[in-house]
């Protein structure tokens, strides 16, 4: 049977080559891995055409600033700030990434409290979530010491290799 350790080895190894498949064998088991990025490249060559373009009356462009959404802008904005206060803290938080792709849970079983909320203080070996991979539930551990900040991903969403899912104010 394959340890962990190894199956996380194969992923790296795949991720990093220009193979899309590999599938590995042993007496204890078998390992199947796919790539779901297929790049293909298509090359359309378009003739250029040179027409007058038509003109659009100054009224006629006011009349489409004045109907565009407001709270479409007021998104925009919100967004546009959170992103920016975002960028700032990050700098200083700790991000604890999944080791491998998988479904993340924030709980042992749907009938428990989640391992750890909001404003939580964790330790070095403390669990924050699970990531199950391949019928195999992996603990994930903090590595740091501090405090939860924010969680970045949903139970049950599935995860990728390297993604962050908490920002961690360390101590």
């Amino acid at each position: 049977m394959l340890k962990i350790q190894e199956i996380r080895e194969l992923i790296r190894l795949l991720d990093q080559s220009n193979v899309d498949e590999l599938t590995y064998e042993t007496d204890g088991g078998k390992v199947k891995l796919k790539k779901n990025n297929v790049y293909t490249t298509n090359q359309v060559v378009v003739p250029e055409v040179v027409q007058a373009a038509p003109r659009v009356q100054a009224a006629t462009v006011q009349e489409v600033k004045a109907t565009a959404p407001v709270e479409q802008k007021a998104e925009t904005a919100k967004q546009e700030e959170k992103t920016a206060s975002s960028n700032v803290n990050d700098a200083n938080l700790h991000k604890i990434v999944s080791p491998m792709v998988g479904t993340f849970y924030a709980a042992p079983s749907p009938d428990e409290a989640d391992y750890v909320k909001t404003g939580d203080k964790v330790k070095a070996a403390s669990v924050v979530c699970i990531v199950e991979a391949m019928k195999l539930f992996n603990e994930i551990e903090a590595e740091v010491e501090g405090e939860i900040v924010e969680i970045l991903v949903k139970n049950g969403q599935l995860v990728e290799y390297g993604q962050p899912l908490f920002l961690v104010k360390p101590e």
